[in-house]
């Protein structure tokens, strides 16, 4: 399936001159797990505002593509220099699931005619990170699958964040929008879940 999570080894490519730079000034992997939880709460604060200073919208964009290096840099920092380790793993899949609820729930209060639409994307997106860790528990290894995985949903949100500072209005297609992403979840899901048990 297509996603941008397929992208992600370039993408680690161009990271690699930042996690020397980090490596040297003594950044753990798990301090960049939890630099990124509070970065997304802080997408979140800024997304909410965002009536009253149209600029927060671009928190979305810009927030998320760092949230995406952070998250990259993390496991990079773990397996690069020995840093691998329960807590780790815990920060990481807790904090993924957490922050997508921190920046996704604002999508509430600006698109209202899609409320349930966007509660059912939000726990979609929970069991769909839950369904890949699945993958691990059964004694495979993690599923990243798409479509609409981790960083799919962020640059839709992202791209939403762009649209709305533009103040082009999604009032008359966000329903069809928010159902055609949902189904795409459910796919995604369901394959994670299948391919668990290859």
């Amino acid at each position: 399936m297509i996603s941008v999570y397929k992208l992600k080894p370039k993408f680690q490519q161009l990271l690699k001159p930042i996690l020397a730079f980090f490596y040297k000034r003594n950044v753990t992997a798990n301090q960049i797990t939890i630099a990124s939880i509070v970065l997304s709460l802080l997408i979140g604060l800024l997304f909410w505002s965002a009536d009253y200073c149209s600029w927060f919208f671009l928190a979305l964009p810009i927030g998320l593509l760092i949230r995406m290096a952070l998250n990259a840099l993390d496991g990079m920092m773990a397996r690069t220099y020995n840093q691998t380790s329960k807590k780790g793993e815990l920060l990481n899949e807790i904090g993924d699931v957490v922050s997508d609820v921190f920046v996704f729930f604002p999508l509430i209060k600006f698109l209202p005619e899609s409320l349930y639409l966007i509660i059912i994307f939000i726990i979609l997106s929970i069991i769909n990170e839950m369904a890949g860790l699945m993958g691990k528990v059964v004694g495979t290894a993690r599923r990243y699958d798409g479509p609409m995985g981790k960083s799919d949903r962020a640059l839709l949100v992202g791209l939403y964040g762009i649209l709305a500072f533009c103040q082009v209005s999604l009032q008359n297609s966000s329903l069809y929008i928010f159902a055609m992403i949902n189904i795409l979840l459910i796919i995604s899901t369901l394959t994670r879940l299948r391919k668990s048990l290859i």
